[in-house]
């Protein structure tokens, strides 16, 4: 063999489960496409300020394989943001999302709305981010999981936050993903980001390993007890490889998985997601940290965010960092407009939630996502038991799309379940190791 174990992708779940490997005394290789580790936890500093390009916090809760590597990690500065979410309704914004305030403002919900979704989510019994599959809201979308409901559940409630936290259309993505997300997070106020950038866990998970940046994989191909790996500088025969890139890449570089692997990763879909980075020559002070905007209220906007508001080493002294992210409707379109396209249209528009922006920019970033989250629909999440449940050969699978969670933490949990399924094996003879 030429290596011991590939690991394809740099990304949270490719670092993590290297990370796991290697401190079990396997040889590891991380191979990325990139020039940068972190994949969807990237930030890229330019003029004084940290610009996250992907993932945007984390919490205190629903995130335990998080918290225990950035404690081994020795990843102390974690900070509250502190700061209030909101929606904006009728002209203005309304604070309260994902807040216990909403329970008593609404945010922007009426009180039947209120009460409606209440009643809905009552009595679903267990929701398990790792099993989304299992909840009893069943295969439902999130619109037919509103339809019965008050109108505004879904239009100021449950689409704001899936199309501007996962870019989803809730017309085509699965309710049970998104209500085991919700309980599992718990409110603002336990959310968290990392000073520096919401790359540090990923650079940190890095720093001691093999990583080779900017080698693109080309091919991957599972022979018996062994698997080929094609890329720039030839071909590498190793004993294992943890596919650590999103569905639809695993898909295009794995060329023979078994079928009811290859079923899942078509049915396994991911969206867009194309976000604009707006450097101030002020530091606005608005009542939220983050704004969700729901459809019925713009064609192309759905979050504006306050990165200055979110940790102050964004920005520097007296300036502002806002990132706009476009509606997933018109995403699609962006990935490939011109940049100054992009900065145009979610500048102009965002101009309604944050008065005088187009004045105050100073510096623009756009960075866009092919492949931003899973999306999550009834199709892949009728699939997923039967391709999780089969997990363990040669080629294996890391990222959040396997469970079809999309956050950070479902890409750690499902890079270190990957690790422990190739640590499983022995290298010498491939089988399975008998435990005691």
């Amino acid at each position: 063999m030429d290596l011991d174990v590939a690991v394809i992708g740099a990304g949270i779940a490719g670092l993590a489960a290297a990370h796991e490997l290697a401190r079990a005394g396997r040889e590891v290789r991380v191979f990325e496409a990139a020039d940068h580790v972190g994949g969807r936890m990237a930030t890229r500093h330019e003029s004084g300020f940290a610009i996250d390009t992907g993932a945007e916090q984390v919490s205190t809760r629903g995130y335990p394989n998080t918290w225990e590597l950035l404690r081994r990690l020795g990843v102390e500065d974690v900070p509250k943001i502190g700061r209030q979410l909101g929606v904006w309704r009728d002209g203005r914004v309304r604070r309260g999302l994902a807040h216990p305030l909403g329970l008593v403002t609404g945010a922007g919900l009426p009180v039947r709305a209120r009460l409606d979704f209440a009643r809905a989510t009552r009595g679903l019994g267990a929701l398990d981010t790792a099993r989304p599959e299992a909840s009893r809201a069943g295969r439902a979308t999130v619109a037919e999981f509103c339809a019965p409901h008050h109108r505004d559940v879904l239009e100021y409630l449950c689409q704001p936050v899936v199309s501007g936290f996962f870019g989803w259309r809730p017309e085509r993505s699965a309710a049970a993903p998104f209500l085991a997300l919700l309980d599992a997070i718990g409110p603002a106020t336990a959310w968290r980001t990392y000073a520096g950038g919401m790359d540090v866990a990923a650079r940190a998970l890095a720093a001691p390993l093999d990583v080779t940046p900017s080698f693109p994989v080309r091919e991957v191909l599972a022979g018996p007890g062994y698997a080929r790996i094609t890329g720039p500088g030839g071909e590498f025969r190793v004993r294992a490889v943890v596919l650590a890139v999103p569905a639809p890449t695993a898909r295009a570089l794995y060329v023979n998985p078994p079928l009811h692997e290859r079923r899942f990763l078509d049915a396994c879909s991911f969206t867009p997601m194309v976000k604009a980075h707006f450097m101030l020559d002020h530091r606005p002070e608005p009542d939220v940290y983050l704004l969700a905007v729901p459809r019925s209220e713009s064609p192309s906007v759905s979050v504006v965010l306050f990165d200055h508001l979110k940790h102050p080493d964004r920005a520097p002294a007296g300036r502002g960092l806002v990132t706009v992210i476009a509606n997933p409707l018109v995403a699609l379109a962006m990935l490939e407009a011109p940049d100054d396209e992009v900065v145009s249209a979610l500048a102009a528009e965002a101009e309604r939630f944050v008065p005088g922006l187009r004045a105050a920019v100073t510096g623009s970033v756009v960075h866009r996502f092919r492949h931003g989250l899973p999306e999550a629909t009834p199709r892949a999440l009728a699939l997923r038991g039967e391709f999780a449940s089969g997990l363990g050969g040669v080629v294996d699978y890391a990222g959040d799309w396997v469970s079809l969670s999309p956050y950070s933490e479902a890409a750690v949990r499902s890079g270190r379940a990957a690790a422990a399924r190739v640590h499983a094996v022995s290298p010498d003879t491939g089988n399975r190791r008998q435990h005691a």
